[in-house]
């Protein structure tokens, strides 16, 4: 199932993706402030790349991610990361140790599924903000749950009837 909501979730990244150009992709954006839609999915892939490179060793350090340029610049880059995600992700859950530099070094154990389940929920919080600034660009075909969480989604069904 979490699989299932990833792999629809970059499945909406990418759908989005084949829509903008190079130059609007990677354009420093306003509403964003003047960070851009490319830079906001590059963040987004390279925590799934994180988890997915780093997950055999057992130690997942979110900081030592690539910031990699062709990512946040080139469309078709992002798209093929995009693909290379959807499919790695389907590993089995193991115990993990989560390692961040705060003011000192904390480990914190994790385990895989929970580490998926928080990229994924960062994922959808960004396509929220890129949402933001593209409702001006009519250009761009956006479905109403992108960048909206399942549990929003589930509430406004209920709301609904």
């Amino acid at each position: 199932m979490l699989t299932t909501s990833i792999t629809k979730t970059l499945n909406d990244f990418y759908s989005l993706l084949s829509q903008l150009s190079n130059d609007e992709y990677s354009k420093p954006c306003k509403d964003l402030s003047n960070s851009s839609i490319g830079q906001h999915v590059r963040h987004s892939i390279e925590l799934f790349q994180c988890l997915e490179n780093q997950y055999q060793s057992g130690i997942i350090n979110y900081d030592n991610r690539l910031r990699d340029f062709q990512l946040e610049s080139d469309v078709n880059a992002a798209k093929n990361a995009i693909e290379m995600i959807i499919d790695s992700i389907d590993k089995p859950n193991k115990s993990l140790v989560l390692v961040q530099k705060m003011d000192t070094l904390i480990e914190i154990d994790s385990n895989y599924n929970r580490e998926l389940l928080y990229n994924l929920e960062h994922c959808i919080h960004h396509q929220a903000l890129i949402k933001v600034a593209l409702l001006q660009n009519e250009a761009v075909a956006i479905d109403e749950n992108f960048g909206v969480a399942q549990s929003t989604i589930e509430y406004r069904k209920q709301c609904a009837q």
